[in-house]
């Protein structure tokens, strides 16, 4: 394989990772949980200094103009630092992937063949405006036996800056390879490029955020992609739907937190839906502030409502704006996802099984949900601790992304002596 054109700078960083990434993977699971105990008390021991440096890059954002979405997923909080705390320590509770069978077999000649669960080596992540994604990402990563390669984003470099160092310093005290955990945020641009093309060094890379991050990454990277994507996410309410259901689905799906991939983005009404119901649902939104945006036939039914955009339909608006419209049948609905879907987490609310189970079956998405909140689809609430992000390609990994995504496998074959006829 042709040696990737690297900066010396990012080549050395990358070369530790690599190496460290041996050294991970060589500790015992129990050696590897201890070492995220050390980073959840890190992370308990210093929350004024993440605080303060997090006050930092939400000040910037706010005079740069960032909307309230990414001002919101940039903030730490003193409860959301506890609550990664508490994920790491989720995570180092986790069964230890490495190692794992996943199929097995003995030949007539008693050769003995397993295909067993290997880490990547390094995971290179792109990311923006998340400083959570740090910790989570690491802590996944460590878990499962992998260094990582973090670029973070201009957003939340003082937040990043100063995650990074408590987590390398915890590694440390724990007796692990601080190399483990490398960021090259501090070459800004230029080191998401040259992970994009670190090919040998980096096994694999993940982008996380705007539908734009994404596709350059896709298509601009010579290190393999698992590709996560942005949340068009869909609600289809079904003539048969249960009005207080429906309503308490919608706006939680919504306005829980509206600024994340799996919030509600727009909801389809069956035409037969009581005009009732309609004007509920709207009317419960627009008491929690969201911009309602329908087609004529929503706004005939609910005052309020503003026109739907022509583009409302294709656009991911992780704010509290929602679009709406009528739809003649449950073929309307599963051709309209289809078309505008990003293929991430779409739901129907539905007492008619039979078309529960059509909405199932049709919809190609990699979380498909019947009377649910789409706020669900979750690594942490699916019990993964936390995620990696969200994959809405069909190779490797689909969905939230936990640690045995972050492996790939090996096979081990055991023999005495056995040749081939």
């Amino acid at each position: 394989m042709t040696e990737p054109s690297l900066s010396t700078p990012i080549r050395t960083r990358l070369e530790a990772a690599q190496a460290a990434s041996r050294e991970i993977a060589r500790l015992t699971g129990r050696q590897r949980a201890d070492a995220l105990e050390s980073v959840a008390q890190a992370l308990e021991e210093n929350v004024d200094a993440i605080l303060a440096a997090n006050a930092k890059d939400r000040e910037a954002g706010e005079q740069n103009g960032l909307s309230g979405g990414l001002i919101d997923r940039l903030a730490l909080t003193e409860e959301r630092i506890s609550s990664l705390a508490a994920s790491v320590r989720h995570i180092a509770a986790l069964t230890d992937p490495l190692g794992q069978v996943i199929r097995g077999s003995t030949l007539e000649n008693g050769v003995k063949i397993e295909q067993v669960r290997v880490p990547f080596g390094v995971v290179g992540v792109i990311y923006e405006a998340r400083p959570n994604v740090t910790v989570d990402i690491a802590a996944l990563a460590l878990r499962s036996g992998n260094a990582v390669a973090l670029r973070g984003g201009s957003a939340a470099l003082h937040s990043n800056e100063e995650l990074i160092s408590i987590l390398r310093r915890a590694l440390e005290r724990a007796g692990v390879t601080a190399d483990a955990i490398q960021a090259v945020d501090d070459f800004g641009r230029d080191g998401a490029a040259e992970l994009m093309k670190a090919r040998g060094l980096v096994d694999v890379l993940i982008p996380r955020g705007s539908a734009a991050l994404i596709d350059r990454v896709v298509s601009e990277s010579t290190v393999p992609v698992i590709e996560t994507g942005a949340g068009i996410v869909h609600i289809y309410i079904d003539s048969s739907a249960d009005a207080e259901t429906a309503v308490e689905i919608i706006d939680n799906a919504k306005t829980q937190r509206p600024s994340v991939c799996n919030a509600v983005e727009t909801v389809l009404v069956h035409r037969d839906v009581s005009p009732n119901l309609v004007s509920k649902i709207v009317e419960r939104l627009l008491g929690h502030g969201v911009d309602v945006r329908a087609d004529e036939k929503i706004r005939d039914f609910a005052t309020g409502a503003s026109p739907a955009a022509p583009d409302e339909w294709a656009t991911e608006h992780l704010e509290l704006r929602l679009g709406m419209r009528v739809v003649d049948s449950l073929e309307e609905a599963i051709e309209h996802i289809r078309q505008f879907s990003t293929k991430h987490t779409d739901a129907i609310v539905t007492n008619d099984m039979r078309n529960a189970e059509r909405f199932l079956t049709d919809v190609d998405s990699a979380v498909v949900m019947v009377n649910a909140s789409t706020r669900f689809t979750d690594g942490g609430v699916f019990g993964f601790g936390a995620e990696v992000g969200i994959s809405t390609q069909k190779l490797h990994a689909r969905g939230p992304m936990g640690l045995s995504e972050l492996t790939s496998s090996k096979w081990v074959v055991r023999g005495d002596g056995q040749v081939r006829a």
